[in-house]
């Protein structure tokens, strides 16, 4: 059972999820968890047997149709009907591995017991993970407040034989795999919908995957901002912790500190200077990294309390005997911070885009495009045409969502967190990113061949060394297109 991980446990971390996806870990139940999503649900069906009370979603209509109850005789159709009337995505379908930490963070969010699940759900869910079945979901749709309606609404439908998946490198419908695996469909019971489609997974699982992301740009910025800084010559003394220090910024510190690291030994780095002062894409890393590096620990923050919530709406206590309606769908927390992050990745592409055009701009040195035959051959002219597009399109990514509300629901959802849209504004600045470190490395470890025979550090030769097996040397035009491919598969593969 090595390969299994338990949840419910204690509470989900992020580090915990990036070694379940890692390891390709499948996942259990911990009897803590089976415990309390049949307690809860015990609670909610005697309820609903002992009581006439309205109870939204559970027994009402649903959004600005609260007021009308629904008898006891069809609230499982209420339920199936919700799911299906709320499938309404739009747009591209989104990336597997995002489906898959949905899958993770919608069974985490249900075994704390406060839904009113069945725990044949919850296992059916389970399956789905553990066997790879990853419902269709499309990108759009959601204004991650009342809930991520629609794309959790698409996560769930295949729960009922609806809906479609993919499994075993083919899409199919609900209703075929289920026939496949012999499964009966899940016949959802009063308030069962709700809880599926209320929540935030779809805005945290590109939550989840942006800060783990981010994680590794982080250490790759810095990495190749040191061997830029090399490769360009620069100066030592910006680094020097007494600087830091007066200013007293945490994540300055940090990177002046790692970027000297990265250096020592270096003999290009100890060789006197002749100019006085560098650039500030070079100068500045410590302020520019550090301060993006605030920002992705703010964030990681926020990310990793939400694993740990409960997101779904009304909420079950079955301890003190209460039902509460609420508003933990509400995707505020999420939306403000995932409009921050993809600020704080941008300004990372940004400084990385400049360093490579200080590379190729003839300086220090360093021929005109770092090429070995000019004229004849453009070398890495066009690489900083295509990171200056990619940090542009990132600028106008980096419009927040946050601040936009649109009324929905007869006036009843009356703010909205529009967090949806700022989760896939902020996948696309995490792949761009990629791409323009990815640029930087191919130009940084081509003009270090300029500096030979000295050396740089023997952790930066190393990168460059594992580089090159997939990157070779560039020493006549080629198509440069296979090699960022190449490079960005690099970075997103190997650590820094």
């Amino acid at each position: 059972m090595s390969n299994f991980f338990v949840l419910g446990e204690h509470d989900l971390t992020l580090s915990e999820i990036r070694s379940i996806l890692t390891e390709d870990k499948k996942l259990k139940l911990s009897d803590k968890a089976v415990d309390a999503i049949v307690n809860c649900r015990k609670f909610l069906d005697e309820h609903i047997q002992s009581s006439e009370d309205p109870i939204y979603g559970v027994n009402t209509g649903f959004g600005s149709l609260y007021s009308r109850n629904i008898s006891k005789a069809d609230l499982e159709q209420l339920q199936s009907n919700l799911v299906m009337s709320h499938a309404c995505g739009t747009g591209p379908q989104i990336d597997s591995r995002i489906v898959k930490i949905m899958l993770l963070l919608k069974i985490q969010s249900l075994l704390y017991g406060h839904s009113g699940v069945q725990l044949a759900t919850v296992e059916r869910l389970l399956d789905f993970y553990n066997e790879d079945i990853l419902p269709v979901i499309y990108e759009s749709g959601s204004l991650g407040a009342s809930g991520d309606l629609a794309p959790l609404a698409h996560l769930s439908l295949p729960l009922i034989g609806k809906g479609e998946v993919f499994f075993k490198g083919e899409k199919i419908t609900g209703e075929n795999l289920l026939a496949k695996m012999q499964w009966e469909p899940i016949h959802l019971k009063a308030k069962e919908g709700l809880a599926l489609l209320n929540g935030t997974q779809f805005m945290n699982a590109f939550g989840v995957h942006a800060v783990l992301a981010s994680e590794d740009i982080f250490n790759w910025a810095n990495t190749i901002s040191a061997l830029s800084l090399d490769a360009f010559d620069g100066r030592p003394e910006p680094f020097d912790s007494k600087i830091h220090l007066i200013r007293n910024q945490d994540g300055q510190k940090i990177v002046a500190e790692k970027i000297l690291e990265l250096l020592n030994g270096s003999e290009i780095i100890k060789q006197s200077k002749v100019h006085v002062q560098d650039p500030y894409s070079f100068r500045c890393i410590p302020q520019v990294h550090g301060a993006s590096f605030d920002a992705i620990n703010y964030v990681k923050n926020i990310v990793g309390k939400e694993l740990a919530g409960v997101t779904d709406n009304p909420n079950i206590f079955p301890e003190e005997g209460e039902i509460i309606s609420g508003g933990n769908f509400h995707g505020q927390p999420l939306a403000i911070s995932m409009d921050f992050l993809a600020i704080a990745l941008a300004e990372l592409g940004s400084i990385s885009e400049r360093r490579t055009y200080q590379l190729i701009s003839g300086s220090r040195g360093l021929p005109d495009f770092l090429v070995m035959n000019p004229g004849l051959n453009s070398g890495l002219m066009i690489p900083q045409y295509s990171a200056a597009s990619l940090v542009s399109q990132s600028k106008q990514l980096c419009t927040p969502a946050s601040v936009d509300s649109i009324v929905s629901s007869n006036g009843q959802e009356d703010h909205v967190s529009m967090g949806a849209n700022a989760a896939t504004k902020l996948y696309k600045v995490v792949e761009n990113t990629y791409q323009v470190l990815a640029i930087e490395l191919i130009n940084a470890s081509q003009a270090i061949k300029f500096r030979r025979p000295l050396k740089t550090s023997s952790h930066l030769e190393e990168i460059i060394r594992n580089f090159r097996q997939q990157v070779p040397l560039i020493e006549e035009d080629r198509i440069l297109h296979k090699d960022i491919v190449k490079a960005v598969h690099f970075i997103k593969t190997q650590k820094a």
